[in-house]
């Protein structure tokens, strides 16, 4: 599914870590707004523009790295099924483009970077789609 909306970098943060860190990621990283996990492209990228960055600490496949003023995130899973960027543009806010599988879509409401409305919305825009596409 294509998306294009509008989330809080808290948002986007808490979905980074529910799908790719959660069951591991130190209690106090998680209470740190400024730390975000990272991961090599060969993993899948995980990748945060900022101004300043500074590596913490690496477990797994995951560098914990604490940044200040981001300008950006690439997040592409694992499975190569989701891409998606988000790029500030004021404030906490930024735009969040790409595509997501249906995991993604998911973890991304339930970290509060999607509304229920977008997913439910746009679900069943791709469903209406799925049979004519099936014809063809």
């Amino acid at each position: 599914m294509r998306i294009d909306t509008v989330c809080d970098l808290a948002s986007f943060r808490r979905f980074m870590i529910v799908s790719t860190c959660d069951s591991f990621i130190p209690d106090e990283f998680v209470g740190d707004d400024n730390v975000f996990p990272e991961r090599a492209s060969d993993q899948g990228t995980m990748y945060v523009e900022a101004e300043d960055k500074e590596s913490l600490e690496q477990i797994r496949d995951i560098k914990f790295t604490r940044v200040t003023n981001i300008l950006g995130i690439i997040y592409n899973s694992k499975s190569g099924r989701t891409h998606l960027k988000w790029r500030h543009f004021k404030g906490n806010l930024g735009r969040l483009t790409g595509e997501a599988s249906t995991n993604t879509r998911v973890n991304l409401s339930t970290a509060g970077a999607l509304k229920h409305e977008y997913v439910r919305t746009y679900g069943k825009q791709e469903e209406e789609e799925t049979p004519e596409q099936i014809e063809q």
